[in-house]
């Protein structure tokens, strides 16, 4: 025979009868019987289950965003190589350009220099294959227009605030800085300017004085070589583009040294962002596992 103490114990450790039990433990209880220690089981094992739940949850949120970030670094380094290698193209262009500055504004030193000479050829030039008057070419012009089309994109895409701070206000500067500014101002606007004068001069004053205005003809300018040898207007105008030109060169030597200066610059950028360690999406500077 069970004794009553027994029994008790049994019944105690089976837990109390759900009609013995208020309405809040009707609630709490799962089966016929309700036993503290097996309330606990449930609620120690839900906890572990929510626990694993959460922080598997959590570490996928995290390896996302890890990921997320990787790509956004490899976009990043992607950018910063192609404003590298696009400043690279713009000095080529600039080296290029000034040049071909050098090379007109010399041409038309010598002009100016032969102004005064008595000499039927002096507004003619022999190259050595052809002949041909600087003059016909007074009006061409050809602006300062640098390649920027990784510079627009990142501007375009909003991933510009990615490259820091200080890359930015560089490259900005370099882009849209007043010193380029005032290259392209000189060599669009400013430039027209003389041209739209000379074409002005000969419309208002040569037609009237000259039968045939053909200035892209070599013989026009031995022809009426002394008539235009007394347009001091003509040669003033000639004087302030040189001018002009001098001044196009050397704002385009100070604008190879910033472009330069800043290619140096993304060059180490972009060779510590290389001599990073990612391991999975996590990614290690040199400096924070004591390489260098």
């Amino acid at each position: 025979m069970m004794s009553e103490n027994t029994k008790k114990y049994k019944e105690k450790e089976q837990g109390i009868r759900s009609e013995e039990l208020n309405w809040f433990y009707r609630i709490i209880t799962l089966g016929d019987r309700f036993s503290w220690k097996d309330f606990y089981d449930r609620l120690k094992k839900a906890i572990l289950n929510f626990l694993i739940v959460f922080f598997g949850v959590l570490v996928s949120f995290g390896v996302e965003q890890k990921g997320a970030d990787s790509d956004d670094r490899q976009s990043n380094i992607e950018n910063l190589v192609g404003l590298r290698d696009e400043l690279k193209s713009m000095m080529v262009y600039s080296g290029e350009y000034k040049d071909q500055v050098i090379w007109v504004s010399d041409m038309y030193k010598m002009q100016y220099l032969k102004w005064e000479e008595d000499n039927d050829s002096i507004f003619i030039v022999d190259d050595g294959k052809q002949w041909y008057a600087p003059f016909s070419f007074y009006t061409t012009r050809d602006p300062f227009d640098p390649p920027r089309v990784v510079y627009d994109a990142i501007k375009l895409d909003g991933t510009f605030r990615f490259l820091g701070p200080e890359l930015g206000r560089r490259v900005n500067r370099t882009y849209d800085g007043t010193q380029l500014k005032y290259i392209i101002e000189n060599t669009a606007s400013e430039e027209k300017n003389y041209i739209e004068d000379f074409e002005k001069r000969i419309k208002n004053k040569w037609v009237f004085d000259i039968d045939n205005i053909a200035t892209d003809k070599v013989q026009f300018w031995i022809d009426n070589r002394k008539y235009i040898q007394q347009d001091k207007y003509l040669k003033f105008n000639l004087l302030k583009r040189i001018e002009l030109w001098e001044e196009i060169i050397s704002q385009l030597d100070d604008y190879e040294i910033e472009v330069n200066n800043n290619i140096e610059y993304l060059d180490s950028i972009i060779s510590d962002k290389e001599k990073e360690i990612k391991i999975v999406y996590w990614v290690f500077r040199p400096q924070d596992i004591g390489l260098r």
